[in-house]
C-alpha cells in the first residue's frame, strides 16, 4: 500500500465545505420546502461530528452501530416542534452523516485489505454517492406521483406497502409534527421512558464497577450493552408480533445452548446465524412463486391480524371513552 498516494486531507476538508456550505443555502432560500432554520443544520453537523468518534470505536469492536435516529428526533422535537420536514431534515443531518462516514471508513479499510489504491477509492465513493443520490432522488419523485403507492388500502392495488417509509413518516409525525413534549413531556402520557436515557448512560459504568469489584469473574468484561441495546434496531419495522420470534430465537434459544452446549455453541454459532438469515430468503423467494405471482393470499392466524393488539387502535387521549377501551 505505500506504493499508492495517500488521498491529501484537503480533499475532504473541501468537500466538507462544500457539502455544507450547499446545505446551509439550502436552509436559508428553500426555508419553506425545508422548514429547517440554518442553526438548526449546524446543530445537526456538531452532533455528528461528537458521536462519530465513539459510534467507530463501537462498530470497529463489536460490528454494531448504534444510531442517533432516536436522539436527533428528540431534539429537534424539543427544540423546534410543530415541523415534521424540519425534524426529518435535522434527523438525516446528525444520523445518516454519522453512519455514512463509518460505511466510508469500512470501505476503506476493506480496500486497504484488498490493496485498492486509496484515491480510487475516494473517487469511486463521490461519484457513487452522487449517482446514487441522483437516482434516488428521481426515483422517489416519480413513485410519489404514482396514484395508490404505498397505501394499502381497499382502494388500492398496489402491492407495496412501504413499511418502512411509514416508519419514517410515523416518527415525523410523532417527533415533529406533535412534538416530543407533547408524547415525553409533561403534557404526555410517557414521560418516565425518559429515565431510560439515564439507564443507558449509566449502564457502562455499572458493568465497569462490577468488573472492578469482581475482578475474578471473566465473563463480566464481555457484558457490550451496544451490542445488547442496539440489537433490537434491527427488527423488522412491520408489527409487535414480529417481537416475540427475536426474542425466543434470540434470547431463550441461545441462552440454553450456551449454557448446556457450550462446545456446540462455540463450534456452530455462525452457521446457525446463517441458516437462519438463508431460511428467510430461501422462504421468501419460494412464497413469491408459489402464491405471490398468482396473486394468491392465505388466511391464517400468522397473517389475518399482524399486531394480535385489540387495544392498538384505542385512544389514549385522557377522558375519551370509547366501548371496549380503558380510559385514561
Amino acid at each position: 500500500m505505500k506504493s499508492y498516494k495517500d488521498v491529501p486531507s484537503w480533499w475532504f476538508y473541501f468537500l466538507l465545505v462544500v457539502t455544507m456550505v450547499v446545505s446551509v443555502s439550502l436552509c436559508i432560500f428553500f426555508k419553506k420546502e425545508i422548514q429547517m432554520p440554518f442553526w438548526a443544520f449546524l446543530l445537526a453537523a456538531a452532533l455528528a461530528f461528537s458521536f462519530t468518534l465513539p459510534i467507530s470505536i463501537i462498530t470497529a469492536t463489536t460490528n454494531q452501530t448504534p444510531g442517533l435516529n432516536v436522539i436527533t428526533e428528540h431534539i429537534m422535537g424539543v427544540i423546534y416542534p410543530g415541523k415534521p420536514i424540519a425534524n426529518v431534515c435535522f434527523k438525516f443531518y446528525g444520523y445518516i452523516s454519522t453512519s455514512q462516514a463509518i460505511a466510508f471508513l469500512s470501505d476503506f479499510k476493506l480496500g486497504h485489505y484488498m490493496k485498492i489504491p486509496p484515491r480510487s477509492i475516494f473517487l469511486v465513493q463521490l461519484l457513487g454517492t452522487m449517482i446514487a443520490g441522483t437516482v434516488t432522488m428521481i426515483v422517489a419523485w416519480w413513485l410519489l406521483h404514482l396514484d395508490g403507492m404505498c397505501h394499502p388500502d381497499e382502494f388500492s392495488n398496489s402491492p407495496w406497502t412501504c413499511p418502512a417509509d411509514h416508519v419514517v413518516f410515523n416518527m415525523s409525525i410523532i417527533w415533529g409534527l406533535i412534538g416530543s413534549k407533547r408524547i415525553f413531556g409533561k403534557e404526555g402520557n410517557y414521560l418516565a421512558l425518559n429515565w431510560f436515557f439515564l439507564a443507558g448512560l449509566l449502564g457502562p459504568v455499572v458493568i465497569w464497577g462490577c468488573h472492578k469489584a469482581f475482578p475474578k469473574h471473566s465473563w463480566i468484561p464481555l457484558i457490550n450493552l451496544p451490542v445488547i441495546l442496539g440489537a433490537a434496531a434491527n427488527i423488522i419495522p412491520y408489527g409487535a408480533l414480529q417481537f416475540n420470534h427475536w426474542i425466543f430465537v434470540g434470547t431463550i434459544f441461545n441462552f440454553f445452548v450456551f449454557r448446556y452446549r457450550k462446545k456446540w455453541w462455540q463450534r456452530y454459532n455462525y452457521i446457525l446465524s446463517a441458516a437462519l438469515d438463508a431460511g428467510v430468503a430461501f422462504m421468501a423467494v419460494f412464497l413469491y412463486f408459489a402464491v405471490g405471482i398468482e396473486n394468491t393470499t392465505l388466511s391464517w392466524w400468522g397473517n389475518n391480524d399482524l399486531e394480535h393488539c385489540d387495544l392498538a387502535s384505542c385512544p389514549t387521549s385522557k377522558g375519551i371513552i370509547v366501548d371496549g377501551c380503558p380510559v385514561f
